[in-house]
């Protein structure tokens, strides 16, 4: 495994959209689809899915960002022995957006190669990171974003493509939109961390001192800074997944949606994995 691949999982949501829960987001139980190397059956979680890609793409250490109070998620995976990964565990400071929270690992990964992605979004295709960091290697950008056909685009961020079929905006949670593709996972170098952390320590800069002025701060996204990055010439590229699929599953509604999702075979989309065979990973 190359050692300088680090994976980074923001975990500090408050699953506010999913309402009551008996557990944080991440270790929501909502399968069980495969045997473990024991050959005994085991429950699966939300978490489980993205950890398992990041596994696959040779990344052995990952940082999953928490918020205080969800000390359920480290008690679930602990280590990551069995998921053949070394986690360790960071807290959230500012509650701003998604940049602040992957800014608490920066002084962990500033010479890393970071794969990225959501714990709370199910994708396929299952090497969808191998691409990434491949397509990265091929051209040397400082960030790869994966791009897969976009569901409810008024819930995402909308990637907007140039004559050259390059990418040139990022539109975010537009209301209507004529853009077809999202991000839902990304890989990037040492320099788009450096960006990062410097576009969030300017905004932290910029934050009043009082707590009633603090409480009204925008929310930041990934796509802000992806968009600030595109204007300071950083070299942006991505993977089309014109056949992949994701599942947000941020709602009740979607919850419901995660066995039809889980079933369909990757190959053709379509159609149930045998009664005797529980469906893959996707």
């Amino acid at each position: 495994m190359d050692k300088n691949l680090v994976g980074i999982i923001p975990a500090a949501g408050k699953a506010n959209r999913l309402g009551p829960i008996p557990c944080s987001k991440e270790i929501l139980p909502i399968y069980t689809p495969d045997c473990c190397e024991t050959g005994q059956w085991r429950p699966r979680v939300a978490g489980d899915y993205l950890l398992e890609k990041i596994s696959q793409a040779n990344v052995s250490r990952v940082y999953m960002i928490l918020r205080d109070g969800k000390w359920d998620i480290p008690a679930y995976f602990g280590s990551g022995k069995m998921l053949n990964l070394n986690i360790a565990y960071l807290m959230m400071d500012l509650p701003y957006g998604v940049p602040f929270t992957i800014d608490q690992a920066y002084p962990f990964i500033q010479d890393a190669m970071v794969v990225f992605g959501f714990p709370d979004i199910l994708f396929r295709p299952r090497d969808a990171f191998a691409q990434l960091l491949d397509r990265q290697v091929n051209t040397d950008a400082d960030l790869v974003l994966g791009l897969f056909p976009a569901v409810e685009t008024r819930k995402m961020d909308m990637v907007e493509l140039d004559g050259n079929d390059r990418v040139c905006k990022i539109e975010i949670k537009p209301a209507s939109t004529t853009l077809r593709y999202t991000w839902i996972i990304a890989v990037w170098t040492a320099g788009f961390s450096r960006f990062m952390h410097e576009s969030v320590r300017d905004r932290q800069a910029k934050i009043k001192s009082t707590q009633s002025e603090r409480d009204k701060q925008p929310e930041v996204f990934v796509g802000d800074i992806i968009q600030e990055a595109i204007a300071a010439g950083l070299r942006i590229d991505k993977v089309v997944f014109a056949d992949g699929e994701y599942l947000d599953i941020g709602t009740p509604e979607d919850l419901a949606r995660i066995p039809q999702f889980l079933q369909k075979r990757q190959a053709g989309q379509a159609g149930l994995l045998a009664a005797s065979k529980p469906p893959e990973l996707g």
